[in-house]
């Protein structure tokens, strides 16, 4: 039911465009089938933006995209648990179908999540070549080995980079240029684990096998080289603990310090 009221407002919102910006509508016809379904639009979506610079590679691809969707119901579960995030965490946010057309850190999430399926079903080549269309074309670079929750908002997105063995929990947000990434060229796990509900602001590098407690704050261009604990703000190179915290700093999105 989730997914059919999802995609009933972004049906909504593309007939006022027909309307009101009918060169957009036009647009947006070029590459989402309607009347559709949320799944077929996401398809269709990633579809364009990763692959429609190669017109051989079009339909190929789609069919990729969207059996890596069909076999894998927790990526339109998911998916949609960001959209709702980024409509409800981005102030800029003018509706559904803004994000789930134009939000390119929404767009990158969703490419992961296909990427990681495939992955995880043995086509690693077909993975990481979604990999490095993302980090091309969106500057975006999520290994599809890590693991990654629902709910997540990745604002602007722009420099965000996600090793192999890395763990993002639920309802995260992560602002641009963030690092969640590995101290050496050791093999195992190597990357760090951000707990649910945790907020790692604008250009914050964490490093290694460490960990960020729930509902913590990691402060702008700060270098995390040990565990946070929970409910605290951190900040620094290297980060030091600075505050504790009574709220949500991923929901609420206050970057000051205390």
């Amino acid at each position: 039911m989730e997914q059919l009221f999802v995609w009933e407002e972004i049906n909504k919102t593309i007939s006022i465009l027909k309307v009101e910006e009918p060169i957009l509508y036009d647009y947006i016809l070029g590459f989402l089938i309607l009347p559709g379904d949320f799944k077929s639009g996401l398809s269709s979506v990633l579809n364009y933006y990763l692959f429609s610079s190669v017109e051989s590679e079009f339909n190929l691809f789609y069919e990729i995209i969207y059996k890596a969707i069909d076999s894998c119901p927790d990526i339109c579960r998911s998916a949609i648990a960001d959209l709702l995030a980024f409509c409800d965490r981005d102030p800029a946010s003018l509706s559904m179908l803004q994000t789930f057309i134009f939000a390119k850190g929404y767009i990158a999430i969703q490419a992961y999540r296909v990427a990681h399926a495939l992955w995880c079903s043995g086509n690693k080549y077909s993975a990481q070549m979604i990999q490095l269309k993302m980090s091309n074309i969106f500057s975006v670079d999520i290994h599809p080995a890590a693991r990654l929750g629902k709910g997540l908002f990745f604002d602007h997105a722009t420099g965000v980079v996600i090793g192999e063995t890395a763990v993002v929990e639920d309802n995260v947000s992560i602002l641009h240029e963030v690092t969640l990434g590995g101290t050496g060229k050791q093999k195992g796990a190597r990357h760090p684990t951000i707990r649910e509900g945790a907020l790692l602001c604008s250009g914050a590098k964490i490093l290694g096998n460490i960990e960020v407690g729930k509902g913590s704050k990691v402060g702008a261009g700060s270098v995390v080289l040990k565990d946070v604990p929970p409910s605290s703000t951190v900040v620094g190179i290297p980060a030091k603990v600075v505050g504790a915290l009574k709220f949500n700093p991923a929901f609420e999105m206050d970057q000051h310090l205390i």
